[in-house]
């Protein structure tokens, strides 16, 4: 197995498939969580191929765009890894990971199972922090049509998936429901350090925010 070619293919897929997406999750996105990933993954002593791999296809086809079915990015990744003929058990921890890594929702636990897993999540939950994080919702939340701000629809801990998915509060609500839950949601130590000064800066944010909607 070419391992190098195998990401050098994976990449260019990816690319190709979600180059100029414009709610977020692009490649771009996906660039930067594979960096990231691979940065916990040394630190973390994790199989590098398999994090790379999963951070690669992680949003490859996300439930968000596809009514909610989370069985289509592990089974988009799997044809993909087939046909390049990657090992099974490769192939079947790398759709583990895809099929874990969604936040989905305050009341529901998808803890992942290996180390790669949790360096992949950690990545990806961190690109929903800070300055980025910021504009991703805003992004994200303007290609659904959702109000910025609406002050008389109240934030909702949902209690599960079903909930959390069908949900279509205000961008400004998704700070509470999932933004701000992030940073105790880590599950490496480096991760934590890097999410502390970004929640920091979205709980300014969100205050300046709901300053200036009253009008100061």
């Amino acid at each position: 197995m070419d391992k190098e070619a195998i990401l050098k293919k994976t990449e260019e897929f990816v690319r190709l498939t979600l180059e100029g997406e414009g709610t977020g999750h692009d490649w771009w996105h996906i660039h930067r969580v594979r960096n990231t990933a691979l940065t916990l993954a040394k630190e973390e002593q994790a199989e590098t191929f398999i994090v790379e791999l999963a951070a690669l296809l992680h949003d490859i086809a996300d439930w968000k765009f596809y009514n909610g079915d989370t069985a289509v990015g592990p089974k988009v990744a799997r044809e993909w890894l087939e046909k390049w003929d990657v090992p099974e058990p490769i192939i079947a921890h790398v759709c583990e990971i895809i099929e874990r890594i969604s936040f989905k929702g305050a009341g529901v636990l998808n803890l992942m199972k290996s180390k790669e897993g949790l360096c992949v999540q950690d990545a990806d939950r961190l690109d929903g922090l800070g300055a980025i994080g910021i504009a991703r919702a805003f992004a994200y939340g303007g290609s659904k049509g959702r109000e910025l701000h609406n002050p008389n629809i109240k934030p909702v801990l949902h209690s599960t998936f079903e909930q959390y998915k069908s949900d279509k509060g205000s961008t400004l609500n998704h700070f509470y429901e999932k933004l701000f839950l992030l940073k105790d949601r880590l599950n490496t130590q480096a991760a934590k350090r890097i999410a502390e000064d970004r929640h920091q800066f979205m709980e300014e944010y969100v205050k300046r925010f709901l300053s200036e909607w009253e009008g100061n």
